[in-house]
């Protein structure tokens, strides 16, 4: 789900994706984002305008915008419009060198090539400081895929997309269909806490805690691994004692405030971890009092004041909803095992992998290696087999690998394990990925 920026990052990521394409297929190209009518006046002398006309709702999503509702009405669920975006990407320059048809052609290529617009592709437009406007954007976020397809408006709809919108004559233009985008609404949902003991909660519903979103400390766009710290976010998190459950684990964390709290991950068994997707809670605990009293028995010999006895209830929960993070591996051993020569010049064998976190057995878990060669590098990916137990260890079996040193990542549930880089500027692999790396052949 995305905020109200989505939209115009949207725009701002094709602007970015298809100027660094075109300026270098065509000299002094640009792309520009102004209603078509302008071109003549606002347009340099070649190069590509995008124009949104038109948004609409995408089938597929159904009424999934429409907020849920419990009996009494309120709103079960945060309320989303899933748009799909119309774009017409017009062409411009000299008629006599080609130069609309160029662009054209440098477009589409790009387009085709990309197919979405991917996290990376959005993230590295909403931190580029020309579109410093859009920094709040969590479009990157979106966990459903944005594709990018050519249109199909035949040339009766573009001549009066043309002739009735713009009232200007035609100039080589084609359509694109952005989907899905799908934009978050701002009044948040409703959901009574769940029943978490037979005895009455004696903390009002107002008191209860409100995660909106947990992040690195080390920043928004940083991964999260086994040494990271998370900061939580929301309201009435604070109370007499803060507990925040990760997985099924509570752990108490360091530094608790109303509106922040601040939880190394490193206080988390490692056991108690696993690569993924990785749930968050904060938990209220409280000790209720019975009003029930009752009085200690006088000693026989009449000696001894009479004592007091307050009977306590269990220790009452009060939760709040579950926020979650992808929490990515990191390779802590790599090694080949049983190599051997296969029949396509290549060896067959295993590799036998420990992460720094727990993997679970009904996890997906796949080796990607790319070879570390100054031209045609070979890259393969390998998934490993069921296993029976869950473990640090995995063992994924490889067939027909090059010879060669390799790159070595590990993929969990789509967790994707982190490299290191060279960090020496005087290395000659200065800023390049160099661990963990493995030795094939």
């Amino acid at each position: 789900m995305s905020n109200y920026l989505a939209i115009a990052t949207v725009t701002a990521t094709l602007q970015r994706l298809l100027q660094a394409s075109i300026q270098a297929d065509v000299s002094g190209a640009r792309v520009t984002t102004i209603r078509p009518e302008y071109l003549e006046s606002g347009a340099p002398e070649s190069g590509v305008n995008l124009f949104l006309y038109q948004i609409e709702t995408n089938p597929a999503w159904g009424n999934s915008h429409t907020p849920a509702r419990q009996r009494r009405g309120e709103v079960s669920r945060q309320s989303q419009a899933a748009l799909d975006l119309h774009y017409l990407f017009s062409f411009y320059g000299n008629d006599v060198e080609l130069e609309p048809q160029r662009l054209l052609g440098s477009v589409i290529r790009t387009l085709e090539d990309s197919g979405n617009l991917t996290a990376d592709l959005i993230r590295d437009t909403t931190t580029d400081s020309s579109y410093a406007y859009l920094a709040d954007s969590d479009l990157a976020d979106q966990p459903d895929a944005i594709r990018v397809e050519m249109g199909d408006l035949d040339l009766e709809d573009m001549t009066g997309l043309w002739g009735s919108f713009f009232q200007i004559p035609y100039v080589l233009s084609v359509a694109y269909k952005v989907t899905v985008v799908l934009l978050e609404g701002d009044t948040p949902a409703e959901r009574a806490l769940p029943v978490g003991s037979t005895q009455p909660s004696l903390a009002p519903f107002g008191n209860r805690p409100v995660v909106s979103q947990v992040l690195p400390a080390a920043g928004r766009y940083q991964p999260v691994a086994r040494n990271s710290i998370l900061i939580i976010r929301g309201r009435n998190l604070a109370a007499a004692q803060t507990r925040v459950r990760i997985g099924s684990v509570l752990v108490t964390p360091p530094r608790v405030s109303n509106a922040q709290i601040v939880l190394p991950l490193e206080l988390v068994p490692s056991e108690a971890l696993r690569a993924g997707v990785q749930s968050v809670q904060v938990v209220h605990q409280s000790q209720a009092v019975s009003p029930v009293e009752r009085r200690r028995a006088q000693p026989a010999n009449g000696s001894g004041a009479l004592s007091t006895l307050r009977e306590t209830q269990p220790a009452l929960a009060i939760e709040s909803n579950v926020e979650a993070f992808v929490l990515r591996p990191t390779i802590v051993t790599l090694a080949a095992r049983d190599l051997e020569e296969s029949d396509r010049e290549g060896f067959d064998g295993r590799i036998e992998v420990t992460a720094d976190l727990t993997i679970g057995a009904a996890q997906s878990v796949a080796l990607v290696l790319n070879q570390r060669a100054a031209s045609e590098p070979a890259t393969y990916q390998f998934t490993a087999s069921k296993r029976e137990e869950d473990g640090f260890t995995v063992v994924i079996a490889i067939r027909d690998v090059k010879p060669g040193q390799y790159l070595a990542r590990l993929l969990v549930d789509g967790a994707e394990s982190l490299l290191n880089q060279d960090r020496d500027p005087q290395s000659p692999t200065f800023e390049q990925y160099i661990s963990p790396l493995l030795q094939i052949g």
